[in-house]
């Protein structure tokens, strides 16, 4: 006769905001001259991806550009995120912030003081902000995680 073992579940707290880095950006540079300056500074490899665009919106043709480096997938991603499209903003309550830096790094692996001072050396950025995800309560945020 087989003896019955005790199943036993183990909880893995998993939280999608631990893993992830969230920088604000503030440029007068376009969206792909900014991408091109990163892509040297921090040796990324941004390229144009299809741009984000929130179903909730009531204008059909909003949508915000998203320059993307997959080349370190499925560890880290980089995804840099315009919050302007004409007189709307992404996050409405980061109004000053002219793009969104998001990086998604399940290891923990990125230091978050050198990627700043990295993009603070960049000659058209004039602020980068360190953002808490847990603090902005934005229903677009969502669509920066996936």
């Amino acid at each position: 006769m087989k003896s019955h073992q005790k199943i036993r579940r183990v909880h893995l707290n998993l939280n999608e905001e631990d893993e992830s880095i969230l920088l604000g950006i503030v440029s007068s540079d376009p969206d792909y001259k900014l991408s091109l300056a990163l892509n040297k500074k921090l040796g990324l490899s941004l390229k144009n991806n299809s741009p984000v665009e929130p179903d909730h919106s009531k204008l059909p043709e909003l949508f915000f550009s998203r320059f993307t480096d997959l080349t370190r997938a499925p560890d880290i991603v980089f995804s840099l995120v315009s919050n302007r499209s004409g007189k709307n903003f992404f996050l409405n309550k980061l109004r000053n912030i002219d793009y969104l830096l998001h990086v998604y790094d399940p290891e923990n692996s990125s230091d978050t003081d050198k990627l700043i001072s990295g993009l603070r050396e960049i000659e058209t950025v004039t602020a980068v902000f360190n953002i808490d995800i847990k603090s902005v309560k934005d229903k677009n945020l969502r669509y920066l995680m996936h």
